[in-house]
């Protein structure tokens, strides 16, 4: 998708601090961290959000998934972490390109943020 950032980032138009890189998935440090370690990670093919998940696409989330557990252990994040994923407006994703937010490296409260 031409006007989506995260498109523009994986295809490296827009600079951005790689944490990891595969077939299906892009990771990057999030600009604006909520914790000691926030990174994004994207599939490579544009889904607005999970509402967009279907069988044609769902490889993607899978691989995310496996991805995030690779980055979750090569940040140190043995202690635990956070994964989030916002779905439309009220949920507050403000990117419309499914993204997973690893948060760690802090003891997070039980609050959903």
């Amino acid at each position: 998708m031409a006007d989506c950032i995260f498109c523009m980032i994986i295809n490296g138009d827009i600079p951005s601090t790689k944490v990891y890189e595969d077939e299906y998935v892009y990771a990057f440090r999030d600009i604006n961290p909520q914790a000691p370690v926030h990174v994004l990670v994207v599939p490579k093919v544009h889904i607005a959000c999970t509402a967009d998940i279907d069988e044609s696409n769902s490889v993607y989330v899978a691989k995310a998934y496996e991805a995030i557990a690779k980055i979750a252990k090569a940040e140190g994040l043995d202690a635990g972490y956070r994964v989030i994923c916002n779905c439309g407006d009220d949920a507050g994703q403000t990117v419309k390109h499914l993204h997973f937010h690893i948060l760690g490296g802090v003891k997070m409260t039980e609050k959903m943020v």
